[in-house]
């Protein structure tokens, strides 16, 4: 334009040259025209220049930009609307194993994982409607051997200036793998910390004061019937949940934790269930972080529900209320019982172990962290003396929880300590074994106790006998016994003969010596029968002044002379109340124990009828069941001995 402005100028004057015009003014004309002129070109110079320097700077601007995308550490691709890598930088190219070449020829798809290729397209759709104009979040890439590698993307889409038409997108990539294989492994330790918190039935609460409250895991809260977060937030709302009767102990507890008096808080308290029962707790923890002043900022610690040791401590001290000695110990081992965990890693070594594992196994956690578990803990079977296996589940088992109420743990002194114990495998995400979980807890007095009851349930408690109950089980073991095929299989099979004892006279020496009297009788009469006969041989007391006696040796000829051996032992008692002499006696019931016997009931019903015939035949005789083959008048019945002359 300048240009045609002097052009213009110059053909004025020319013009005005053959127009009449003065001097003056053609002279004036010819000087504009020539300022005109200069001022045009001066202009254009100036136009030129910075034409020239706009494209020097446009030249440098790019040439930073190849520069920094050469240089720079963290992967830069541009990357057209179809998803081909346009142009890409020797750090992406590196990170993925490829030259620049070789990537620059691919798409992105082809390079994306395909677990992550709909966050790809999804970003591209955004684009293409004008939704996205940047972009951030973290994805994986394929590696040219195969292999995945974690990136963070972040970028933003070039646009046409004029109408705002998206062109291409620049992304840059940071490798973020090695943390993400970090955060992987701190889940994992964070995922066998909170199995086995679940294994030992412990819920955990955090207080800290400078996020403002409390929170609390999903264990505690579902322990109190709450979801989880349901009661993260006031520091003292849990205070209002505990049983009135209880403040008191917790606030005094609580009060000798923060003045330094014991190293944990721990109390055992009720507290009320979002249904309006009340549980047993027990509460541990401990002030982790203070101020300047001493003042709580933070504090960590459990909460474990005894409200089944709590019924089962109410449970066990009724059931010893005639053993004063033995209840006062139990409730004293009830009242200090804890859980006891252990945990291990793939390799079999002790990772974690708490304060009631520590006091179990006599190992301090500095000693046994790190150590392979049979040099920590070490269990036995009760009854076989075997040690309880604890290894890795085989791969691809299902692997599930190993309980075992009958251990014994060895320790390193070589003293045992009763237990019960539940192993539990830990599997990961990816079901690959990562360890194992040990919870167990002392159980020395109540399986004492329960060895206890077991015999009391199975003797009789005034002669020390077998009880009815305990020897008709017996009883039905046995004719199982004589029944199976590889018993009746052997030459004349296996037999046993049954013995119902019923002594004569005794109502005579309780109408007049009393119960006291016909108890001490029958303490001498089951003793007396025990010492006749052998060590295989089942005695028992079926009720009142009624015996019954299985002999292990199968001859009906020897059951004879026992159940003689027996009667004339009961005579020859000599049984002394009060200075007066007491003379009973015994009638007996045999019959035999083999395949064509019958049933229990059946058996006994027969020598008890055998029994009742040697009391009509005149008492203190022996009296055989007929065979079930022969005919009734094959009865035996032995003449018997008169209690007069035996007196």
């Amino acid at each position: 334009m300048l240009l045609a402005l002097s052009l213009s100028a110059a053909s004025a004057s020319i013009l005005l040259s053959f127009l009449d015009v003065s001097a003056e003014a053609l002279k004036l004309c010819l000087q504009v025209s020539v300022a005109v002129a200069a001022g045009a070109f001066l202009l254009a110079a100036l136009f030129i220049r910075r034409i020239t320097e706009d494209r020097r700077q446009i030249a440098e601007s790019e040439q930073r930009f190849r520069r920094a995308m050469e240089d720079s550490a963290i992967g830069v691709a541009i990357v057209g609307l179809d998803g081909r890598i346009l142009q890409t930088n020797p750090a992406f190219a590196a990170m993925l194993g490829y030259t620049r070449e070789e990537i620059e020829a691919l798409t992105f798809f082809q390079l994306t994982h395909p677990d992550d290729l709909e966050i790809g397209r999804e970003t591209m759709a955004g684009l293409k409607e004008g939704k996205v104009n940047s972009f951030r979040f973290e994805k994986r890439y394929l590696k040219k051997d195969g292999t995945p590698v974690w990136t963070q993307l972040a970028g933003s889409v070039i646009r046409d200036q004029d109408n705002g038409r998206p062109l291409y997108l620049v992304s840059q990539v940071e490798d973020i793998d090695a943390r993400k294989q970090s955060e992987a492994r701190i889940a994992e330790v964070e995922t066998r910390w909170n199995f086995a918190l679940a294994g030992a039935g412990q819920g955990v609460w955090d207080l800290n004061l400078r996020r403002g409250g409390t929170t609390y895991s999903t264990t505690w809260a579902n322990m109190l019937g709450y979801d989880e977060g349901e009661l993260d937030g006031d520091p003292d709302h849990w205070l209002t949940m505990i049983h009135p009767d209880d403040r008191q102990t917790v606030a005094e507890a609580d009060r000798a934790h923060l003045d330094g008096e014991t190293p944990f808080f721990e109390a055992e308290f009720r507290m009320r269930h979002k249904d309006g029962r009340w549980i047993w707790i027990l509460d541990r923890g401990k002030a982790i972080e203070r101020d300047a002043e001493g003042q709580l900022i933070r504090a960590i610690g459990s909460l474990t529900d005894i409200t089944q040791r709590k019924q089962s401590e109410e449970r066990l001290m009724i059931s010893a209320a005639l053993l004063a000695d033995e209840k006062e110990r139990l409730r004293v081992t009830l009242q200090s019982i804890g859980d006891a965990v252990i945990c291990t890693d793939a390799a079999n070594r002790v990772t974690f172990m708490n304060p009631v594992a520590e006091k179990l196994t006599g190992i301090a956690v500095a000693d046994a962290l790190g150590k392979t578990l049979g040099h920590v803990y070490w269990a036995v079977d009760e009854e076989t003396g075997q040690r309880i296996g604890v290894a890795r589940p085989s791969a691809g088992s299902k692997a599930p929880a190993d309980q075992n109420s009958r251990a014994v743990l060895i320790r390193r002194d070589d003293t045992r300590c009763s237990i019960r114990q539940v192993v539990s495998p830990i599997i990961n995400e990816r079901n690959e074994f990562s360890g194992l979980v040990i919870v167990f807890q002392d159980f020395t007095d109540a399986r004492a106790l329960q060895r206890q009851l077991a015999y009391a349930a199975a003797h009789d408690p005034l002669t020390g006998l077998a009880n009815r109950s305990s020897f008709i089980r017996t009883m039905e073991e046995l004719v199982d016994q004589v029944r199976r095929p590889d018993v009746t299989a052997r030459p004349g099979g296996v037999e046993h003969q049954f013995m119902f004892i019923d002594l004569d006279h005794f109502k005579l020496v309780n109408d007049t010596g009393g119960h006291a009297a016909g108890d001490a009788l029958l303490k001498q009469v089951a003793e007396t029968i025990r010492n006749v006969l052998g060590q295989e041989d089942i005695v028992a007391r079926l009720g009142g002044d009624e015996f019954a006696v299985v002999l292990k040796s199968g001859s009906a000829t020897g059951a004879k002379i026992a159940a003689r051996s027996i009667i004339d032992a009961i005579l020859g008692l000599g049984f002394i109340w009060d200075g007066r002499p007491h003379s009973i006696g015994a009638s007996i019931g045999l019959a035999p124990i083999r395949p064509d016997c019958g049933e229990v009931d059946e058996i006994i019903a027969q020598a008890d009828a055998a029994c009742y015939a040697a009391k009509a035949a005149g008492r203190g005789c022996v009296s055989v069941a007929p065979d079930k083959k022969a005919t009734a008048d094959r009865q035996s019945i032995e003449t018997p001995k008169p209690l007069a002359a035996a007196s």
